[in-house]
């Protein structure tokens, strides 16, 4: 028997050789390559002949088994497969070789129903359908779940030794979320398999907790001389059992989750019960009440997902709560698709009455991370409650979550060729509360002052220096104004004078124009965005209620100021 494995071994690794057309391979690199593949498997050093080689040559040259491989000699020394991407594993398998996997799976089929082989049931399934299909050439009867195209699956076999000769390993690995790739020695353990992706499980160090490792992120593996540190307290048979997937912690309790499931997809959580803790606790007759006892992770929020309206939490509120917000989330991506005719649209209004208006810009979990990034950073640093300048100077993370597909498509929708000028944070609230009158935006900031022609009533306020430019630049800016919060006419919500964008206004054309005019309240959702050209007239009355109203103001230009001056806070895009 040890022979015969030995040859299997001999014959694939000669033809992992062969098949690597970058080098030239002489008998001497063969068996060189032969006796390291029998050392890793056997774990010694196997004497492998020159004889012993050329015969294998000549047997996978032959019928016998099957092979009838293309080897050919180049230079009088060198071999080779004479036809491009051949392998022996291609190979159809022989009559005798399926007669004897069908004694193979009349053997096996003999076991099924003892206790001991109940994971063997899907394996001699599978080999009975290979095998039925090979003699008769028909299709296959069995069509078993499969994803050729993901990753890893290679790494398979050279782990599964590894954990079998206890050999510790580098690794280089990349998770989803890291920017770069990392080396590290691994102590391997098991190989888990969860809805059709494999995972590594093992430990870095001796005294770190277990950590898995997705195959599909391992870039690559290497031996290593390091000692193998084994841990006695690691049982796979129980580390999984009180939770649904690999995401596993042991210091964490389980708690009862009770799930409603409506009528419709009852029997199908009940028939393939997401746990084997899984009860049924109630029925009525609309759905029906099961209990669970896992930990808490992310694959159970995966499965309850994965039913969509079809499953309730009831508990853990924290369950509850979590699976509610990430289902508005889900519905809010769809909101938030913005179509050319909007951004038509939009681009129309601005032009022609000097705003628009366009909800759904930003997710609820976008604004989100804004409230809670603001609000942190106005507390630590001890910032003026109502507002705050130059936003982007002090808190470029913002970026990140404001530029994003949606901003961008605006943008390029009004000027593709805009950058960013000025960002300002207001929060008005019953504590901070303030009435603005009818005005227009007209100066803007620069970094310093450089007297030049029709730029004039210069500024400095604290170190902000300002000026108002000539009406040619006002005209090409604009502004967007996002909402963090719904405005309304009760929370202080901007009021314009549609068309009145046109020109820079006197005192008293401000005065004629509002109050012959009936304005305009520029209600927006959170999350939604007005744009305003700077000239537009508008105002901004007092909030009636007890809600805040929070707006990032962001302005931008697509004309250089002239004379060497710069925009204060200028920020390509």
């Amino acid at each position: 028997m040890a022979v015969n494995k030995n040859a299997l071994i001999r014959y694939k690794t000669i033809d992992k050789c062969l098949q690597n057309n970058f080098k030239h391979w002489t008998l001497n690199d063969l068996i060189e390559a032969v006796s390291d593949a029998l050392y890793d498997y056997e774990g010694k050093d196997v004497d492998v002949s020159k004889r012993t080689v050329q015969l294998d040559l000549q047997m996978m040259r032959s019928d016998k088994l099957g092979y009838n491989a293309p080897i050919v000699v180049y230079n009088r020394k060198y071999y080779k497969y004479e036809t491009e991407n051949y392998s022996i594993t291609n190979s159809p398998i022989s009559n005798q070789d399926l007669t004897k996997l069908s004694e193979a799976v009349s053997f096996l089929k003999q076991f099924q129903g003892f206790s001991h082989f109940d994971e063997l049931g899907s394996m001699v399934q599978k080999l009975e359908d290979h095998v039925y299909t090979q003699k008769t050439h028909k299709k296959s009867l069995i069509d078993f779940e499969k994803n050729e195209n993901l990753k890893g699956l290679e790494f398979l076999d050279e782990l599964y030794q590894n954990i079998l000769k206890k050999q510790a390993i580098e690794i280089t690995y990349q998770s989803f979320k890291a920017r770069q790739e990392n080396t590290f020695t691994y102590y391997p353990y098991l190989l888990k398999e969860f809805r059709n992706r494999w995972f590594l499980i093992g430990k870095r160090f001796k005294n770190e907790g277990i950590m898995n490792l997705a195959l599909d992120r391992i870039i690559s593996i290497e031996k290593t001389d390091k000692t193998f540190i084994p841990d006695d307290t690691f049982n796979s048979e129980t580390y999984y059992k009180n939770a649904i997937g690999v995401s596993i912690s042991p210091t964490i309790a389980t708690e009862n989750v009770l799930l409603y499931v409506n009528r419709k997809h009852a029997p199908y959580v009940l028939t393939k019960p997401f746990h084997h803790t899984q009860k049924e606790v109630a029925r009525d007759n609309y759905g029906v009440t099961i209990s669970l006892d896992v930990q808490y992770n992310f694959e159970l929020e995966k499965e309850i997902l994965g039913l969509g309206e079809n499953i309730k939490v009831i508990a853990p509120e924290r369950l509850k709560r979590n699976i509610k917000e990430r289902l508005h989330d889900a519905v809010d991506a769809y909101e938030t698709e913005i179509n050319d005719k909007n951004l038509r649209t939009i681009a129309k209004r601005l032009e022609h009455k000097g705003f628009g208006i366009l909800n759904h810009v930003y997710t609820n979990r976008d604004i989100r991370k804004l409230k809670s990034k603001l609000d942190t950073y106005i507390k630590e640093n001890k910032e003026q409650a109502f507002g705050m300048r130059e936003v982007f100077k002090k808190m470029p993370e913002l970026k990140g979550i404001l530029f994003n597909k949606n901003f961008k498509k605006l943008i390029k929708a009004i000027d593709k060729n805009v950058f960013l000028t000025k960002a300002i944070y207001f929060d008005k609230s019953p504590k901070d509360n303030w009435y603005v009158t009818w005005h227009q935006d007209i100066p803007i900031n620069v970094s310093e002052k450089i007297d030049t022609e029709l730029f004039g009533s210069w500024t400095n306020k604290k170190g902000v220096i300002s000026v108002c430019p000539p009406e040619n630049i006002l005209k090409n800016t604009f502004s967007m104004r996002i909402h963090l919060d719904d405005t309304s006419a009760e929370n202080g919500a901007l009021k314009v004078i549609p068309g009145s964008h046109n020109k820079r206004l006197t005192h008293d054309e401000i005065k004629l124009i509002t109050n012959n005019s009936i304005p305009y309240v520029s209600e927006v959702n959170s999350g939604g965005v007005q744009l305003i050209k700077p000239l537009l007239l508008h105002a901004s009355p007092v909030t009636k209620t007890q809600r805040r109203r929070r707006v990032l103001h962001l302005e931008f230009s697509s004309i250089d100021l002239p004379n060497n001056l710069k925009y204060a806070e200028y920020k390509s895009l």
